[in-house]
């Protein structure tokens, strides 16, 4: 009997409630049978076989069924739920309009009476971290009158090499003058400014970061034409076979459309797409405006502020949209199988955001997206590996590599990247802490030391626990720790400006306060399991509930809007958190 079932209609098992969702098209005479078959034991359901009769021929299995029929929510329904969320993702559209209109309202009321940036009064706030003492160890430092004359000699029309060959390759040619002796002097240096460490031609480093984005969209590209055509063929064997154990949906808030057995679970991916084109938008203008600034030699825009490199906020918003269009395709046909679709974007999403934070004060020191990208696909094949080999060499393997890891970027970052993995670095290594136990010494750069060893416990602590718990959804643990390190790195660059004396302005302080609501409410309707593939899907289906919102969302729908808007503002944060230099010289900005 229970073969016979397997190849007739819709059927699914199921160990205490299930749901189906029975649509009219399907049975064009208007009534159809409801069939239960109860098994003789429960390894179908279970994964274990437990549970049998204690005499075949005598004892019988006894349970109690009720089969509830009831009307699902009608075309209405469907067209509200879809239009008041549309609705809601444009009011921030309409926000962003108004706020954008205002300060261009201030701007074109201001233009025209800001003095003139002076490198020679440097007022005492300017200047926190380092003391008066220290003004005699900045040999080396990029004075401003030097950045000054190279920036009014381009506006006068003069070029060089990197504004005549479109061509030219960052790789190539160190657009450093007298590289191999200046930058070793400057970038190793007790205290850093902004125009240390950013001394290479403008126009090379926007090529070099407009990679990220370029590199981004083709990757998006290559990855998400066989997910779709993976999810689709799930579907379609779904719909053909009628078993829906494949695919591990909250069956109790199934909202079926067209083809697709979960509309709203993929549709509630729409607030990612929507506020990442929105935030493309805001950097797109932020981007023109600073164009023209300089086309004008603008005082401020050549010398002033942290230097404006958009590629990575570019990259940013496209993997914001990725990041949508991708956990629409997990919801197609939510599975163990296909799990890191849904996070593939995460990662490059967490890690973009900590190279940016990095870039503002490094621009010319900051990873190549070459670089970058091929971090990010051995993090995803990672994540695919400990999904389906999560033994006990893996993770032991898994334990070495991120422990050494994690000391290798700590080195590149402290000592911003004036050092060589070779097979002499453990005689270095080795002589370097000889003479620290001979003679300890104060580190040099005491900030970067301190972030780098929390961040270094930190991380051994995750390492360990995974070692020790060995979880089975490894990919969402790997996401935690790139989160994880994330708001380490943010935390520490926020209290630095804060150190420095620096200002968080009233609108990224609403951002963050924004930011820090949202995320809670969006980790409480998070922790609500209301499907899990680390179990059978019967036993899947027992956390199964009803829908939460407009009888068409349930709590992991809000929790993809209220993801989607945190990571939103957690974007807008990065991209105004240092508005307050606009007007303060790069000498005088301090690099942490």
């Amino acid at each position: 009997m229970d073969r016979n079932v397997e190849f007739t209609g819709t059927y699914q098992t199921t160990t205490k409630s299930s749901a189906i969702t029975v649509q009219r098209n399907e049975f064009r005479s208007r009534s159809f049978y409801v069939v239960l078959v109860v098994r003789a034991m429960d390894y179908a359901c279970t994964d274990f076989a437990t549970i049998a009769p204690m005499n075949m021929h005598g004892a019988h299995r006894i349970k109690q069924i009720s089969v509830v029929i009831e009307p699902t929510i009608t075309y209405n329904q469907y067209m509200i739920a879809i239009i008041v969320t549309v609705s809601v993702f444009l009011c921030f559209y309409i926000i962003a309009a108004v706020v954008a209109a205002f300060q261009y309202l201030l701007m074109y009321r201001s233009e025209g009476r800001l003095p003139v940036p002076d490198s020679s009064v440097t007022p005492d706030t300017q200047q926190p971290i380092v003391s008066r003492e220290a003004e005699a160890s900045n040999y080396g430092t990029t004075s401003q009158t030097e950045g000054n004359l190279q920036h009014t000699a381009g506006c006068l029309g003069r070029s060089d090499a990197a504004d005549s060959d479109s061509s030219i390759d960052e790789g190539e040619i160190d657009m450093l003058d007298d590289a191999s002796t200046d930058k070793n002097i400057i970038r190793t240096k007790t205290f850093l400014y902004v125009a240390d460490l950013s001394r290479k031609h403008n126009k090379v480093l926007t090529k070099k970061y407009s990679l990220y984005q370029w590199h981004l969209v083709t990757i998006a590209v290559i990855y998400s034409l066989p997910v779709i055509q993976l999810v689709i063929t799930y579907q379609q064997v779904l719909n053909v076979t009628g078993k829906q154990d494949i695919c591990y949906y909250n069956f109790l808030c199934a909202r079926p459309l067209g083809v697709l057995s979960a509309f709203n679970n993929v549709f509630s991916n729409v607030g990612y797409v929507m506020l990442g084109l929105l935030f493309l938008g805001l950097v797109y203008g932020r981007d023109k405006a600073h164009q023209k600034a300089v086309h004008r030699c603008n005082s401020f825009a050549l010398s002033c502020g942290i230097p404006n490199h958009y590629g990575l906020f570019y990259a940013m918003g496209t993997a914001l949209i990725c990041e949508g269009l991708l956990s629409a395709c997990y919801h197609v046909c939510p599975s163990y199988s296909n799990f890191q679709f849904d996070t593939s974007f995460m990662y490059m999403i967490a890690g973009l955001c900590m190279l940016k934070i990095y870039q503002s004060r490094h621009p010319d020191i900051n990873a190549n997206a070459y670089a970058a990208f091929a971090s990010f696909a051995f993090v995803i094949l990672l994540a695919v590996l400990g999904v389906f080999f999560g033994n006990v060499w893996f993770w032991s393997i898994y334990f070495i590599f991120h422990v050494m890891s994690t000391i290798a970027l700590s080195a590149q970052i402290y000592y911003m990247g004036r050092w060589k993995l070779d097979f002499g670095i453990l005689k270095r290594i080795y002589l370097a802490l000889k003479g620290e136990l001979l003679q300890p010494s104060r580190p040099m750069y005491m900030d970067r030391m301190v972030l780098l060893l929390l961040a270094g416990l930190v991380n051994l602590s995750l390492a360990v626990f995974g070692v020790v718990t060995r979880p089975k959804d490894f990919a969402s643990y790997l996401l935690s720790i790139f989160i994880v390190n994330l708001l380490l790195y943010t935390t520490f660059y926020i209290i630095m400006k804060l150190r420095s004396k620096e200002r968080i302005l009233p609108q990224t302080l609403l951002y963050i306060l924004s930011a820090v609501v949202v995320w809670a409410f969006a980790f409480y309707f998070f922790q609500a399991r209301l499907t899990t593939w680390e179990l059978t899907a019967a036993r899947s289906r027992e956390l199964n509930r009803e829908c939460l919102l407009l009888d068409f969302y349930d709590e992991h729908d809000i929790w993809h809007f209220l993801s989607a808007v945190g990571l939103f503002l957690c974007y807008m944060i990065l991209l105004s958190l240092d508005d307050d230099l606009v007007k303060i010289p790069r000498n005088k900005i301090p690099v942490f």
